[in-house]
């Protein structure tokens, strides 16, 4: 599989190959669920502002749609590759099994870097992108939805060209949209409200409860930030925060609030007056209850596993724990929360988003809250019984869930020739 032999790949593949072996998995299925099923690349041709033609790469993978239309977002990025596209497809697709939600696994790219490009600029890139992609995506077929660097405006320029292509209005093409598009209530609070779920239903099985617990989180984007706000108002005891530029630490607690105002005005929690200058390297060696990194991909290694002192690890991001970090902390007895099942709580409320759209009805916010409780328990307590059962590790028993969920579903579609 030389279009998709990345390293992010490779780590898939090492996370599926351990859960496949436990399930017995038959050669033929595991040959069909380690290769994606469609990888597209696509050349967009942008007029710029000064006059000149830029011609940007696209991408947009679907890895497997045996549960139903792919899903995933698109991500515009100078480092946007053909590989990571397909690994974060394939990740998607176990992502929406472990949620028991009817979506395979998709995701697109672009190569460029928004941040040098103007509104009009982004605006006919994403009008080109989405033109080159359209035979390929639909409400049935492929729903789009933000990532990296891409926001609802411009899953609001999505869903419009896809629109004037077909010739009426389809908001269910695309999720993470405008609340005046058809976006979903409680989408933005979705991810982080389900970590505090996980974190939450982690804690009462490792013996301990959430009120009272003290907790260290790497990153305060929005899924850190909701996550600390959620879990300090379910009584836990919010000690450290950091994020691109610095930290804060105070054994006492953080004032949460008061943090996300000053981050609303200077843009980063580093300077706040609120506790003691902290780095990410000691906060992943605080000795607290839960550490939730929720910022970037490889941040839990061998140099700095053998120092997490934490009960409780929750991935909020994608990727933050290198597979041997993984397993040293397993056999050290701290709980690892997997990503996949961890931050399922966006894509499942991006789910929550297509329904409604489809259904022309939709929810208020305490229903969609209520909702994402009930499946993030569902998904939490599956894989829990799975890791119990066969008596591996939360991130094995969650590929264990996802790739029996999809298997399944393959074996009793059979084989089309």
């Amino acid at each position: 599989m030389a279009a998709t032999s990345g390293s992010i790949f490779g780590a898939m593949l090492q996370e599926f190959d351990g859960a496949a072996r436990i399930l017995n998995l038959e050669p033929g299925i595991w040959k069909i669920l380690t290769h994606p099923k469609r990888q597209i690349i696509v050349s967009c041709p942008v007029q710029m502002d000064n006059g000149e033609i830029e011609v940007f790469c696209g991408f947009r993978v679907q890895y497997n749609i045996t549960l139903g239309p792919a899903k995933g977002g698109i991500r515009y990025h100078p480092g946007v590759s053909l590989h990571e596209v397909t690994a974060l497809a394939a990740w998607m697709t176990w992502k929406c099994a472990v949620a028991h939600i009817p979506f395979g696994g998709g995701k697109g790219g672009v190569i460029c870097d928004p941040t040098r490009m103007s509104r009009r600029e982004l605006e006919a890139l994403t009008r080109r992108y989405i033109a080159e992609i359209i035979d390929a995506i639909g409400p049935e077929k492929d729903v789009p939805a933000p990532d990296v660097n891409t926001n609802e405006q411009i899953m609001a320029w999505v869903m419009d060209t896809y629109s004037m292509h077909v010739g009426h209005t389809t908001t269910s093409v695309v999720t993470g949209k405008p609340l005046e598009m058809g976006g979903s209530l409680g989408r933005h609070e979705a991810t982080g409200r389900g970590v505090t779920i996980v974190a939450r239903e982690s804690a009462k099985h490792v013996g301990f409860s959430i009120a009272g617990a003290t907790v260290a989180i790497q990153g305060f984007g929005n899924v850190g930030s909701v996550s600390a706000t959620l879990l300090a108002r379910a009584g836990a005891k919010v000690v450290a925060i950091t994020d691109w530029k610095g930290g804060v630490h105070n054994g006492k607690g953080l004032d949460v609030e008061k943090l996300l105002d000053y981050v609303r005005q200077h843009k980063t929690v580093d300077g706040f007056a609120g506790g003691e200058p902290i780095t990410n390297d000691r906060l992943f060696r605080l000795d607290v209850d839960v550490l939730i990194p929720a910022a970037l991909e490889n941040q839990i290694t061998m140099e700095n596993a053998p120092e997490v002192r934490a009960k409780v690890v929750v991935e909020g991001a994608n990727g933050p724990t290198t597979p041997d970090a993984h397993q040293h902390l397993h056999q050290r007895g701290i709980f690892v929360v997997p990503d996949i099942l961890a931050n399922s709580s966006g894509v499942t409320a991006s789910y929550f988003e297509w329904v409604q759209d489809r259904y022309g009805y939709f929810w208020t916010e305490k229903e969609v809250n209520e909702r994402l409780e009930a499946k993030m328990c569902e998904a939490f307590n599956a894989v829990l019984q799975t890791s119990l059962k066969y008596k591996v590790d939360m991130r094995t028993a969650a590929y264990i869930v996802a790739i029996g969920r999809v298997a399944t579903v393959t074996r009793l579609r059979g084989m089309y020739a």
